[in-house]
């Protein structure tokens, strides 16, 4: 039995719980229950290596790193042929090869789904939250104050992630906003443009007509005082010769 979405967090052999998937059942942390045979009949599965018997204070610190494992890393559940299937992650200690292992299964499935060596990649970054687990399960199993203390590392690092997510998210949605609201301004502005640039044809054109009205007028008074000037003329030679008749008499 093989559980879906396989992780570099090393996991003991899962078990099968409950046959019947309708009924909730515990997310135990000790189970106890016999390990079922696998659906394809293949065989019973086969449970977790026997431990030795241990001391008292030994048993209660081994129960206590199982405690601790399991609210750091929760059991894996799911469901299969009708069947729900648990898997907790392994307490046993890891060795110098489990980590060189660790390193080379990194590298293989960073390789294998193509992740990208720099920038944002969400696998790159599934890839080594599930290391940093990993290296998490294996110091927590020799020191367990020293594996949460690498847990409240891990919340910090994801809370701030989250943050810079949230961040990035809400500053794409003020870009938006803002660029929305700028080609709203724009196609404002082109209207506007369009609007006085007709007030200004109408306006050259109103102008045109009263420069128009005023040459008229001024080549009106022109001709008039044309006249004017003509019939004054003509009245101070008449008055000129009358008094020059008068003057002979």
């Amino acid at each position: 039995m093989i559980p879906p979405n396989a992780s570099l967090v090393k996991y003991d052999n899962p078990v099968l719980v409950s046959r019947n998937t309708d009924k909730k059942t515990p997310r135990a942390r000790a189970l106890k229950v016999s390990p079922a045979v696998q659906p394809n009949g293949a065989g019973p599965v086969p449970g977790p290596p026997a431990k030795q018997k241990l001391p008292t204070m030994d048993a209660k610190v081994a129960q206590q790193t199982d405690e601790i494992l399991n609210s750091i890393l929760p059991p894996r559940e799911w469901t299969e042929g009708g069947q729900l299937w648990v898997q907790q992650v392994s307490s046993t200690p890891a060795t110098r090869l489990d980590v060189v292992n660790l390193q080379e299964e990194l590298d293989r499935r960073l390789q294998q789904r193509q992740a990208r060596e720099t920038g944002i990649c969400p696998v790159r970054r599934e890839l080594y939250s599930q290391c940093f687990d990993e290296l998490i399960r294996q110091v927590t199993i020799n020191c367990a104050e020293r594996g949460l203390l690498l847990l409240r590392v891990r919340d910090e690092i994801r809370m701030t992630i989250a943050a810079y997510q949230t961040l990035y998210e809400s500053s794409v949605a003020f870009g938006m906003r803002k660029a929305l609201q700028a080609e709203q301004g724009k196609a404002d502005m082109e209207r506007k443009i369009t609007e006085l640039e007709q007030d200004k044809r109408d306006l050259e054109r109103q102008v045109n007509e009263l420069k128009a009205k005023c040459e008229q007028i001024e080549k009106r008074a022109a001709e008039q005082r044309q006249v004017e000037e003509k019939k004054h003329a003509e009245e101070i030679q008449f008055l000129k010769k009358t008094n020059q008749q008068l003057k002979v008499r």
